[in-house]
């Protein structure tokens, strides 16, 4: 006995698999590739944090880097008052530390 394909489902198997393939492209260029490109960035970032540099906090804390740690910086945030917090609260850098002129 044989079966009867329905009409019209001839090739649509290949078209099924390039769409597919067409929307993974899609997903992966516009969004999983540059939220990779903005993770390095941020990495890197905070690796290159430094005593001096005026940076804003993820709780919208201004502030002085005054000393640092591993994984800890401690920000001044006014006369006399330093809180000490992760390196990963650090959102961005405002003005990096100027260098020492001798």
């Amino acid at each position: 006995m044989l079966m009867a394909q329905p009409e019209g489902s001839g090739g649509s198997a290949y078209g099924n698999i390039i769409f597919l393939v067409a929307i993974i492209a899609v997903f992966y260029f516009l969004i999983i590739r540059p939220q990779q490109k903005r993770q390095k960035e941020r990495d890197h970032m905070i690796t290159a944090l430094k005593k001096g540099d005026k940076v804003i906090t993820s709780g919208g804390v201004h502030g002085n880097i005054v000393g640092m740690d591993e994984k800890t910086v401690l920000v001044q945030i006014a006369d006399n008052v330093k809180v000490k917090m992760d390196r990963t609260a650090i959102t961005s850098i405002v003005k990096e530390a100027e260098p020492a002129t001798k």
